[in-house]
Formats: structure tokens, C-alpha cells, sequence
């Protein structure tokens, strides 16, 4: 039985973990606290993985014990609103930066604007990111398909506002 759970557990980790990895950087503020939180998601699919019934889809069921997961280290951590201190330097995008500094430089902005969002919105948010859909972000987090759609919808509204960027 141990070999097996490991072995499911390394696949798992294998196909989901840069996800878990990005999601564990949007719940932090530096990349100690990133990898904390992984080693803590890692933890939590070892455990849960045996309890996984199969009456949702594998993705499903890795976020929810990721954002449950999550959700409840940040509340152990307090919600630290300290949006300018992350540990690492952004790229400075000047006009003869390659798009790849470009990039990282937006997603580390959208990442910053992400975390001053009301922690109800950040989390179908960060999961949108993920690329998950209405009804899996319903089935991850608990809420309603529509009260998903509601809260994405205001929280790109919150964001173009803390972007400065026009509706």
C-alpha cells in the first residue's frame, strides 16, 4: 500500500506540482514562504491522496486540497498586507528588455495586484489563473457556478482599478 500512495503521490507531484508551485508563490510574499507552503500542499496530497474517492476530476480534487491547504496557512501566517515586500528584484523593463523580462515583470505585477484583492475574490482568481473553470472553481472552493462568475467578475473589476487601467 506504501508504494503505491508514493508512487501515485510522485505522479501527482510530477504533473501538478509547477501549478502548486505558482499557487504557493500567489498565496506568499517570498519565496521562502512559496516553498513552505509547497513542502505543506506536498504534505497534504500525501495524506489526502488515499481518501480520494474519484467523484471529482483528479485536477479537482489537487486544488482543493492545495487552496484548503492554502487558505489555512494564511490564516496561521496572519494576512500580511505588504504588498512591495517580496525578497527577489523585478527586471527592470526597459525598452531593450527581450519579452521573456517583459513577461516576468507583468505576471510578478498582476501577482502583486492579485494579493491586495479581498481574499474571497484573490482565491477564484488565483484558480482562474490556474486555468480551471467556473464549475471546477465552484467545486474546489465550495461556492455556487454563479457566485463564482460574480466574484470574477468584480475582481476584474478591482484589478483594472488597482492596475490603473480603464473598464
Amino acid at each position: 500500500m506504501k508504494n503505491t500512495r508514493d508512487a501515485e503521490w510522485t505522479r501527482v507531484m510530477a504533473e501538478y506540482g509547477p501549478a502548486l508551485s505558482r499557487l504557493a508563490r500567489t498565496y506568499t510574499h517570498t519565496a521562502a514562504d512559496a516553498d513552505d507552503l509547497l513542502q505543506e500542499v506536498a504534505f497534504a496530497l500525501w495524506k489526502a491522496l488515499p481518501g480520494y474517492r474519484r467523484e471529482c476530476s483528479e485536477r479537482t480534487f489537487v486544488y482543493r486540497v492545495a487552496h484548503n491547504r492554502a487558505s489555512t496557512w494564511r490564516r496561521s501566517q496572519g494576512r500580511h498586507k505588504n504588498n512591495g515586500a517580496i525578497d527577489e528584484q523585478l527586471p527592470d523593463p526597459a525598452p531593450w528588455a527581450d519579452a521573456d523580462v517583459i513577461g516576468r515583470y507583468r505576471a510578478e505585477r498582476l501577482r502583486r495586484a492579485v494579493r491586495q484583492l479581498p481574499a474571497s475574490l484573490e482565491q477564484v482568481v488565483v484558480l482562474r489563473l490556474e486555468g480551471l473553470r467556473d464549475a471546477e472553481i465552484a467545486e474546489v472552493t465550495g461556492l455556487s457556478d454563479a457566485n463564482v462568475a460574480v466574484r470574477l467578475t468584480r475582481a476584474r473589476a478591482a484589478l483594472r482599478g488597482i492596475l490603473g487601467e480603464d473598464p
